[in-house]
């Protein structure tokens, strides 16, 4: 596999965003630009790519934030559960047809947002709840937080999805 020096800035670049936005959006409980970011990597540059920005984007966040680092098993789920998201992007591009308008995508990507986030947070309630128990009970909590993550991902993948597109077009003109 031949990684070029630019493909290599743009997984460092959307790894260091998502570090930086999950400090922006901090307060916002479950509201977190990361799973667009490292979907919109997936779906940009490809399989591999994606996963390395979810990847080493989350492990940033969960180790270097002012909560504190979370534990092992809970930073393995959501180090994994965000590197499914570059996955789901790739997906996402390689099934897309020509249509980038209309109600037909725009469901396409709310799906795609709910799929990276139950992808993301029922491994991590799980995990969480199974380090720290007791797990039905913590498990049952965490799973409201799951909704609002739900709908914030749902409006995030709609409404900056075209950021995405701009920068396929723009990367698909330096090519040529």
């Amino acid at each position: 596999m031949n990684i070029r020096p630019r493909l290599i800035t743009r997984i460092a670049l959307f790894s260091a965003l998502i570090y930086v936005l999950s400090w922006v959006t901090a307060f916002l409980p479950n509201v977190n630009l990361a799973f667009f970011i490292a979907f919109s990597a997936g779906f940009l540059w490809g399989l591999w790519p994606g996963l390395a920005v979810g990847g080493i984007g989350m492990w940033l966040w969960t180790s270097f934030n002012a909560f504190g680092p979370a534990s092992l098993p809970v930073m393995l789920a959501q180090v994994t559960g965000m590197a499914t998201c570059g996955l789901i992007g790739y997906g996402f591009n390689r099934m897309r047809r020509e249509s980038t308008g209309g109600l037909l995508h725009k469901l396409w990507l709310v799906l795609a947002a709910f799929v990276c986030t139950i992808a993301f947070y029922l491994p991590v309630t799980a995990i969480d709840a199974w380090v720290y128990q007791p797990f039905w009970p913590r498990f049952i909590t965490g799973l409201p937080w799951i909704g609002v993550s739900l709908v914030a991902n749902a409006i995030v993948f709609v409404v900056l999805f075209g950021v995405t597109l701009h920068l396929q077009s723009r990367e698909l003109g330096a090519r040529t």
